[in-house]
Parts: structure tokens; C-alpha cells; sequence
């Protein structure tokens, strides 16, 4: 079994603004990085094999703040971003109901579905989790991999606060919630 504790990135000023972001690359700003080094003290006393990121600068930035201190690499991987909102990046969501009124029924964007994003995300964790059979992994992503995550192991979605952590396990490609 694999352990992965789950971790969305540290806000950046477009969170604080209430602005989509996904792929367009924000960095943290300073909540962000006080939030970064809030986690590193939480995760400080446990053990972790391995760190993987989205390969967004705010994940890796948040990441790194875990890793830099145990003398771990980050390592980036592409599939853990979050989804792409195409032309619905950089906007704030009281733009996006005034532009795009079928918002209010779901889901965002005009570029990947929901779907595609779970795909990608559950499989980046399965290759994670293959290359550390019994380790404790942590991977720090984004708001929407994480509820795509916890809505797969039947934790119903809500919002995922920046740096928040889920503890999952992952085993013959099982994934399940563990905290």
C-alpha cells in the first residue's frame, strides 16, 4: 500500500481575487508562501519518501517548501494540474455567470471535462504509487484534482481551502480516503 498525502498549492492572487486559473501559471503570493511554510511544520514530524508536483509554479513553489528542508528533489508531473478552463481562464466567476449563464449548471470551462481531468489525475497517482510500493508520498496539486480525488473515494466535494491536506491510500489500484 501507498500512502499519499494529498495537498493543494498555496493561494496565489488570483484565489484571492476569486479569478479561474487553472493552467495559466500564478505564482504564490505572500499568504501562499506563509501558507507553504505552514505545511511544511505540519507534514515536519512525518515521514516522506518521495514529493511530486503539479508543474505549475504555485505547486512546486508549495512543494518545495515541504521537500527543500528534508533534502528531497521535487518532481514535476504535467497530469497533476489543474484542469484547463480555456478561454474562462483569468476571469472572475461574476464574469463567467454574466458571459456564460449555463455556469450555473455546470461544469466550467471550454476546454477539458471533468472527466478527462479525473482520468489524468487518478492515473498520475496509480504511476506515483507504482513507483513507491509501501512509501508515504506527497503531492501537491490543486482544488479541482483534489475534489476529483475525494469525489472518486465517495467523499462527497466541497471546497478544498489552499494547503489543505487528504490523506489517501492506494493499493491494486484502489484508491481510498484515509483522512
Amino acid at each position: 500500500m501507498t500512502t499519499i498525502i494529498l495537498a493543494r498549492h498555496g493561494e496565489t492572487d488570483w484565489n484571492a481575487e476569486g479569478r479561474v486559473q487553472g493552467h495559466t501559471d500564478r505564482p504564490l503570493n505572500d499568504a501562499g508562501l506563509a501558507q507553504a511554510r505552514a505545511l511544511a511544520d505540519e507534514l515536519s514530524g512525518e515521514r516522506i519518501d518521495a514529493v511530486y508536483a503539479s508543474d505549475l509554479s504555485r505547486a512546486l513553489d508549495t512543494a518545495r517548501a515541504v521537500a527543500e528542508p528534508r533534502g528531497l528533489p521535487v518532481v514535476a508531473v504535467h497530469d497533476l494540474r489543474e484542469r484547463s478552463f480555456g478561454t474562462w481562464e483569468g476571469l472572475l466567476d461574476e464574469e463567467i455567470f454574466d458571459r456564460f449563464p449555463e455556469a450555473h449548471n455546470g461544469p466550467w470551462g471550454d476546454d477539458e471535462t471533468p472527466e478527462q481531468l479525473d482520468e489524468r489525475v487518478i492515473g498520475a497517482l496509480k504511476d506515483i504509487a507504482a513507483r513507491h510500493p509501501e512509501g508515504q508520498v506527497l503531492v501537491v496539486s490543486h482544488g479541482g484534482p483534489l475534489r476529483a480525488v475525494l469525489r472518486r473515494c465517495g467523499v462527497p466535494p466541497e471546497r478544498v481551502a489552499n494547503c489543505h491536506v487528504s490523506r489517501l491510500a492506494l493499493e491494486d489500484g484502489d484508491l481510498r480516503h484515509l483522512d
